[in-house]
């Protein structure tokens, strides 16, 4: 279970790391000053989210790290807190990259809400599966805290909590 749960946090970890910045415009992500409604706003965030985890799980790096901020706090309920855009790609790479897992979120359960003046507040529930046998292997919640700055989206603070096997 202590791999599984490390598995989970380097999983959670890569796409922070390795992703380039997403700037508005590309990929339908909007400037935070563009965002006029929730369903926008909802698409914007989707789409962020999508871009990191698929860094994550390819194992992009650089991607990654476009994504995150320098001073980014990543608080984990099993693994504790890990500081600086450094110590996430570098996480990543050591616990990510090679291994079986990839992470998927859960459907219907991401939701999206407006941080005023600073951008945007992600929570949802995502699964680790295996990549051969596409089964979960382990489930946790997370909140993503995303800052619109300087033309691009970044992610500032990570909490991932409640970390259990699948069915558990």
């Amino acid at each position: 279970m202590n791999k599984l749960v490390g598995s989970c946090k380097i999983l959670f970890l890569l796409p922070l790391l390795a992703l380039p910045a997403v700037r508005a415009g590309a990929q339908n992500v909007l400037p935070l000053q563009n965002i006029k409604s929730q369903a926008e706003l909802d698409k914007t965030v989707a789409t962020l989210d999508t871009e990191l985890f698929d860094a994550v799980n390819r194992c992009e790096l650089k991607k990654l790290a476009g994504l995150i901020d320098d001073n980014i706090e990543f608080f984990h309920d099993n693994d504790g807190l890990t500081l600086g855009k450094q110590s996430m790609v570098d996480s990543v790479r050591k616990n990510i990259c090679g291994t079986d897992f990839h992470r998927v979120l859960v459907p219907d359960t991401l939701r999206v809400y407006p941080m005023k003046g600073y951008g945007a507040l992600e929570i949802g529930i995502h699964q680790f599966l295996h990549s051969r046998t596409h089964g979960a292997t382990g489930e946790a919640s997370f909140i993503h805290l995303w800052q619109y700055k300087d033309g691009a989206w970044k992610l500032t603070r990570v909490i991932s909590y409640d970390h259990h096997a699948v069915g558990q």
